[in-house]
């Protein structure tokens, strides 16, 4: 059996949870590999509204969770979430849900550090959600994480916090905030071992076991490849690796068991918080994008910048990805419009370029080269076939794909699970 993952092929927020659940539907497990409780997908199921920001989606349709190594885990979030979701009728407990054991902790300094940074920062702030995932990760990379084992051992757990404080407590000061002190985290550490460890396991040994079996893999991405740390629109990025390459290392599987790539596009662009946006729409056109598409971040609740579809920037996100097929999303948001215009390059310094530069300025500095298509004036909404659609509707799904390189291999034209033209079934192979 083929397995299948998912990331986003923009800055985030493009309606991967409604893909992911679609999905998880055909699939015997779902896995987390990257990011922390910063990334939001909401799912829709028989008129109920799921919010998930950490909990893999395939636990709303009864499907083994994992959340893999790759993730950053604040405990106490967790928890909040799981509750939420029992309180809406869902069974999630250690039989559904398994957490790697090798998985980073986040702990109260790490949103507390995040949250003075950002204060610090001024009129230059990045935007991030002051969850502390940022933190989190430097300490994964500077050997000094907390990880989901260390409770099991109180007194690695003991001398870890005296490492992390010495480190975590001095940068505090410097910036103004409180320090911590050890006794009360590691009380509250040790007072949620029992009820976490119950769920830690070798899930790399699960996955062995999966592709031993032929099951279908899900391998759920958050944020987006214009996010990704490396590759994103830098320094206004987030703190892990985005893109599909880093589904192996987050879960704990060789690269020939991601499978096939499906990259989430919105039908037009939208970014949350600060950096660059060539594409981005300052006038009526922007503001009825937002509005109709219900533009508010899953997580934040912050209201997203819209934009024309920036063909340029998906397109690199699909190579730099390793995209083997597009979902567009939302294309019922553009019903209506007269014309449409899609983001075919950048002039920058009296060139036309047909990537994001990597610099900061640099980006800040593209100016956005547009292509003009008729609009349509009925409804995609609801359709379910390439034949429900208005013929412009399809010339422009067609364009986007000459552009980008890559076939769109399903729309969603609604947010009802059902309203989807799939036109390959991913697990396929």
């Amino acid at each position: 059996m083929a397995n299948v993952a998912v990331i986003g092929a923009q800055w985030g927020d493009e309606g991967k949870g409604k893909v992911v659940d679609w999905l998880a539907s055909r699939a015997d497990i779902v896995v987390r590999f990257q990011g922390g409780h910063n990334a939001g997908h909401t799912l829709v199921v028989d008129n109920t509204t799921y919010k998930l920001s950490l909990l893999p989606s395939g636990v709303v349709r009864g499907k083994l969770g994992l959340i893999g190594n790759g993730v950053v885990l604040d405990p106490e979030a967790l928890f909040s979430e799981i509750e939420k979701v029992r309180a809406q009728g869902l069974d999630v407990g250690p039989h559904n849900l398994r957490i790697a054991e090798n998985t980073p902790l986040i702990l109260p300094l790490h949103p507390a550090l995040d949250r003075a940074r950002e204060a610090a920062r001024g009129q230059d702030k990045i935007g991030t959600t002051g969850r502390g995932i940022g933190p989190a990760y430097e300490d994964k990379v500077g050997r000094r994480s907390i990880r989901v084992c260390d409770l099991a051992e109180p007194e690695t757990l003991s001398f870890k916090l005296d490492e992390l404080l010495l480190h975590h407590n001095s940068l505090l000061k410097g910036l103004g905030a409180e320090p911590f002190e050890k006794q009360p985290l590691l009380d509250r550490l040790l007072e949620l071992a029992p009820k976490l460890l119950p769920y830690a396991t070798p899930v790399w040994e699960v996955l062995e076991q999966a592709r031993r079996d032929g099951k279908r893999v899900l391998f759920e991405g958050a944020q987006a490849v214009m996010l990704d740390v490396d590759h994103g629109t830098y320094p206004y990025v987030t703190s892990s690796n985005t893109v599909a390459g880093n589904a192996a290392a987050g879960a704990g599987v060789g690269p020939g068991s991601i499978g096939l790539v499906l990259g989430i596009a919105k039908a037009y662009s939208t970014r949350v918080g600060s950096g660059p946006f060539p594409s981005e729409l300052h006038d009526d056109i922007g503001k009825r994008l937002g509005e109709r598409g219900h533009e508010f971040g899953t997580v934040t609740g912050r209201p997203r910048r819209c934009g024309w579809f920036d063909a340029a920037m998906v397109r690199q996100a699909v190579k730099i990805g390793g995209v083997d097929g597009i979902v567009l999303t939302k294309l019922d948001v553009l019903d209506g419009l007269d014309e449409l215009k899609i983001c075919v390059g950048y002039k920058l310094n009296g060139q036309v370029v047909k990537h994001l530069p990597p610099a900061m300025k640099a980006q800040i500095a593209c100016e956005p080269v547009f292509e003009t298509l008729k609009g349509w004036p009925g409804s995609t909404r609801g359709a379910r076939s390439y034949a429900e659609l208005p013929a412009e509707a399809v010339k422009y799904v067609r364009r986007i794909e000459e552009l980008v390189e890559a076939p769109v291999m399903m729309l969603s034209t609604s947010p009802d699970r059902d309203d989807t033209i799939a036109l390959k079934d991913p697990f396929a192979g």
